[in-house]
């Protein structure tokens, strides 16, 4: 997998936050940071330079996680794979202007996440 695989995680739920990184390093994907609302994300997309963001729809803050997913790929690019229980039609035709790289419904398992993130990474590299 390799150094290619740098990835934000965008969770305001603490453990589960910290489930993800600590089962995607298992993985040996590395996590490049973890934001808990829109702005910290954006924040952090500036400085970690992820190849993608992992994304929770309902985030502490007045914004949501469409809203940074769309900034994000507006300003630099960036694409998401959506891990939510938020994935209804009208959430997921609102974030389609950010050119989602999956979709995952809430509960998840980490084994779904890392295959997941490794077919985006196939399709990211068939890309460049």
């Amino acid at each position: 997998m390799g150094a290619a695989a740098r990835v934000l995680i965008v969770e305001d739920d603490y453990l589960v936050a910290a489930a993800l990184e600590g089962g995607l390093g298992e993985a040996g994907i590395e996590v490049v940071g973890i934001a808990g609302t829109a702005e910290e994300a954006v924040r952090l997309v500036q400085t970690t330079h992820p190849t993608l963001a992992v994304m929770d729809i309902r985030l502490s803050g007045r914004r949501d996680g469409v809203d940074a997913a769309l900034e994000m790929f507006r300003s630099t690019g960036l694409r998401c794979i959506f891990a939510t229980a938020h994935h209804d039609p009208a959430t997921r035709v609102r974030a389609q202007a950010a050119a989602p790289l999956g979709w995952l419904g809430k509960p998840y398992t980490i084994d779904s996440l890392v295959a997941m993130i490794r077919s985006a990474l196939r399709e990211l590299s068939r890309k460049h």
